[in-house]
């Protein structure tokens, strides 16, 4: 009996002793109540987003090209923009920036949901407004990027990458998984009983505005501190020198272009997914929104187990990897079920691989070019999402000369050529501290 309780004893350390590694970070006041009020917000920005593509699908008639020039229209800002975003965010107040990035998403959300209730919504003005949101978002993803080194020390500051990611994916799962029971509440309470009636997509669009109004509470009452900021009195001076420092700098440089190409070619799950779902295997809200969650789900255990570990640059290659082998399951996949499964691992994949790359650029640079550099980690990572999601969203097409599974393993194919290119120059242990 005491050997039992022995053992009972010894497990009930073990899991203690993994909840305080995994969810150190969070002993931070300031971290937590950030991280907590950006899980609330993002659950309605999936929904938002989850919703958007179902709107977009059911407006075309499941028209893949659609999905992706919606992706072109969200994302191209971030090509255009994030090396000024970054230069500006290193000189201004980051909570004036993300003040006004936050206002503007929730006045985006409010119009789709104004416009899909009345039934106005159109493709164009689908493409305008995500238009609008990519140019916040193009300021806002690399403040938000930076506030990890805002609120935690460095010892810390891998498991608070880690765990903004767990946030990012606990709320993806969340809302692409409640998305099929708030568009059934959309039908009796804005579409009045039609199930076939567009308006029961403004539900999830409200329910993002309300959590923007949340989100904009914290951050007008956190307390932020200062940070250094770039010395220089021109935005183009400032963005020279963060190219300069990525460029001189190889455990950043080949980070940025493998996580660059990837884009490019396997991480375009934005538009795989909808288009396998409703397209491939033609499911409803309800399968719809499972299928995305269950995606969101293995990103979940990814940012988890991610959480735990000291050293990210062991999973860069290790998630890159899988994410590959995920990818070819997924093309292989004779229906939604067994999808659902391999877009599990394929979140797994992608969340490892991604947390290991950020927190590799984060650990390296130096406080006062944090902001240029993270801003060229979001132009690489999104801004490469409008040429990676026409080329997806064309070798997917049902009306294509490949189809969705044979267009799926091309790319595959690409992203091994890929990592094969750069498999030697990806760094293997973790930069020396550097103090800026």
């Amino acid at each position: 009996m005491s050997g039992a309780n022995e053992q009972a004893g010894a497990a009930s350390k073990s899991v203690q002793g993994w909840r305080q590694q995994t969810f150190r970070a969070l002993r931070w006041p300031n971290y937590r109540r950030y991280w907590l009020s950006q899980m609330l917000s993002l659950v309605g920005s999936w929904m938002q987003t989850t919703a958007q593509s179902y709107l977009v699908l059911e407006l075309t008639g499941n028209d893949s090209a659609s999905l992706g020039w919606v992706t072109v229209a969200q994302f191209t800002p971030s090509l255009l923009l994030s090396v000024f975003a970054g230069a500006i965010i290193d000189r201004a107040s980051r909570r004036r920036i993300l003040l006004i990035t936050q206002s503007a998403l929730m006045v985006t959300a409010l119009a789709l949901a104004i416009t899909t209730h009345l039934g106005l919504i159109t493709l164009p003005l689908v493409l305008v407004l995500a238009f609008v949101s990519g140019i916040a978002n193009a300021f806002d993803m690399p403040a938000r990027q930076t506030l990890a080194a805002e609120f935690v020390p460095r010892e810390d500051f891998a498991n608070a990458v880690a765990l903004g990611s767990l946030s990012f994916n606990v709320s993806r799962t969340l809302g692409q998984a409640v998305f099929g029971v708030v568009a059934a509440l959309g039908v009796s309470l804005l579409g009045g009983g039609n199930a076939d009636n567009v308006a029961r997509l403004a539900f999830p669009f409200y329910l993002n505005v309300v959590s923007f109004v949340v989100v904009l509470w914290v951050i007008a009452t956190l307390p932020f501190p200062e940070h250094e900021r770039g010395g220089h009195p021109d935005v183009i001076t400032d963005i020279k020198e963060g190219l300069a420092y990525v460029r001189v700098t190889p455990t950043i440089r080949y980070t940025l272009m493998l996580v660059g190409l990837m884009s490019l070619t396997i991480v375009n799950f934005n538009v795989l997914i909808p288009y396998f779902a409703r397209a491939v295997y033609g499911l409803r809200e309800g399968g719809f929104g499972a299928l995305n969650a269950t995606f969101g789900a293995g990103a979940m255990v990814g940012a988890l187990w991610q959480a735990s570990r000291p050293n990210p640059l062991r999973n860069l290659r290790l998630g890159a990897v899988l994410l590959l082998v995920s990818g070819l399951a997924l093309a292989l996949a004779p229906g939604g079920v067994i999808a659902a499964l391999v877009l599990a691992c394929c979140g797994f994949s992608m969340l490892t691989f991604l947390i290991s790359a950020n927190s590799t650029v984060q650990l390296t640079v130096p406080n006062a070019l944090r902001g240029r550099v993270m801003s060229l980690y979001s132009l690489v990572l999104t801004g490469s999402a409008p040429l990676g999601a026409l080329i997806s969203s064309n070798l997917i097409a049902k009306t294509g000369w490949l189809g969705p599974k044979w267009g799926l393993m091309v790319l595959v194919a690409l992203g091994a050529v890929t990592v094969a290119s750069l498999w030697r120059f990806i760094p293997r242990q973790l930069p020396v501290p550097e103090q800026g």
